[in-house]
């Protein structure tokens, strides 16, 4: 019955059906195809997947920038954008990164190096990739999780919280070390790192090396038990260098960090 329809009456019956099937970009590749495909004698089936194709695309682009929005990066960086010059030695490593592989096999990717070095950069870079891959991300900071997880705590509703991050197919976690945690604080960061072992991605960045993280956690045990279940699958990247936020400032370094095995006071 389409076929004898005049072009203006189908051009109509293709916006009904696209109406109908909540897919609205339908009709406008359908019209602007339309004529290619005659000219270039496409087949039916050439024509049906050149608009499918579009439609897919754009409802891609669209559920991507919806999933970059709602992970809560506090910017937006790229990484395209990264300054590969400064640390080409993980170049080839982020590449890979960047293909979205850990993320199907529930593997962490962890950041170390002193400030300045693009960590965060690096880690948000990481969390917009995986938005347009298809998944859900969450990006805060060390001591913005463990708030959420305290509030959670207090509201009786911890394991129903971790459960539903556990449906984030990447969680990031930015700026581990920064400040110290007290216990109470250090047993929740251990129940979010062991709720998603092996079961979902997460991407920390540090400004210390493991052996300083007992200090962070106030205890050796259970930093010990945390770094053992992230680095078991995990992919350690170790950026050196100075800041970038040094740079022309006549700044050549920043105080280094001690960490549990720094030399003692004299």
């Amino acid at each position: 019955m389409a076929a004898s329809m005049s072009p203006g009456d189908s051009v109509k019956h293709i916006r009904y059906l696209a109406a109908a099937l909540k897919a609205p970009r339908i009709t406008e590749a359908a019209q602007r195809l339309a004529d290619q495909a005659r000219d270039a004698g496409w087949t039916h089936e050439d024509y049906l997947a050149a608009v499918l194709e579009r439609e897919v695309s754009a409802r891609n682009a669209s559920g991507a920038e919806l999933r970059t929005r709602a992970a809560g990066f506090p910017a937006r960086k790229t990484l395209e954008d990264f300054d590969w010059d400064a640390h080409p030695a993980i170049r080839q490593q982020a590449a890979a990164l960047a293909s979205g592989g850990f993320l199907t096999q529930a593997r962490n990717v962890v950041l170390l190096g002193p400030p300045g070095t693009g960590k965060t950069h690096l880690a948000i870079a990481l969390g917009i990739t995986a938005a347009r891959h298809g998944h859900r991300v969450q990006f805060a900071t060390a001591t913005d999780w463990v708030t959420r997880l305290t509030d959670a705590h207090r509201q009786a509703r911890l394991p129903r919280e971790l459960a539903r991050l556990r449906r984030y197919g990447l969680i990031i976690v930015d700026e581990v070390g920064y400040l110290p945690f007290e216990q109470d604080a250090a047993n929740l960061f251990f129940q979010l790192v062991s709720s998603r072992y092996e079961h979902a991605s997460l991407i920390l960045t540090s400004n210390l090396p493991f052996s300083g993280w007992g200090g962070v956690f106030g205890d050796q045990a259970v930093a010990a038990a945390m770094i053992d279940r992230i680095v078991h699958h995990a992919d350690v990247l170790t950026m050196k260098g100075a800041s970038y936020r040094l740079r022309g400032r006549g700044i050549d370094s920043l105080p280094s960090i001690r960490t549990t095995a720094a030399e003692p006071d004299n």
